[in-house]
């Protein structure tokens, strides 16, 4: 009976993950179908940087996020109401105009001669590369926590 159990088990996982692979999709859309507050934010921090490609990330109840690639390499990824979620500059400096003011003033205050390349807003944190390889944790308010080398 315990066998039985487990077989059934085993299918249902299999059934699940399976589902979630057909109905999960991303696909290709112009980047004027991203969200009015996605666009903003590329028009004023990322002005003059063409979008090379946007993807809109699809799960089974709807928009998931939206990923942007633009021409000089960078990625940025949108929740799926177009707030920003992650920027990531691909080793390049990011614009400092999105980035909490005190997480920029840590950075350049602790860290001069380097700059932040990437940073992710969680739910209840900030994490911030720099240009040396570093990791900084900040809390939501963006506090520093702690250095992740």
């Amino acid at each position: 009976m315990k066998n039985v159990k487990k077989i059934t088990g085993v299918f249902i996982l299999f059934f699940m993950v399976i589902g979630g692979l057909i109905f999960a999709q991303d696909r290709a859309i112009h980047p004027n179908q991203l969200p009015k507050t996605a666009k903003n934010f590329l028009s004023a921090h990322f002005k003059g940087i063409p979008v090379t490609s946007a993807i809109e990330d699809r799960e089974i109840y709807g928009v998931d996020e939206y990923k942007v690639y633009l021409s000089n390499g960078m990625k940025i990824e949108f929740d799926s109401n177009g707030n920003w979620k992650e920027v990531d500059g691909k080793h390049q400096k990011l614009p400092y105009g999105f980035i909490p003011v005190s997480i920029k003033n840590y950075s350049t205050r602790n860290f001069p001669n380097t700059y932040i390349t990437k940073i992710e807003k969680k739910r209840w944190s900030y994490k911030a590369d720099l240009s040396n390889g570093l990791e900084l944790e900040f809390d939501r308010n963006g506090n520093f926590k702690r250095i992740d080398d």
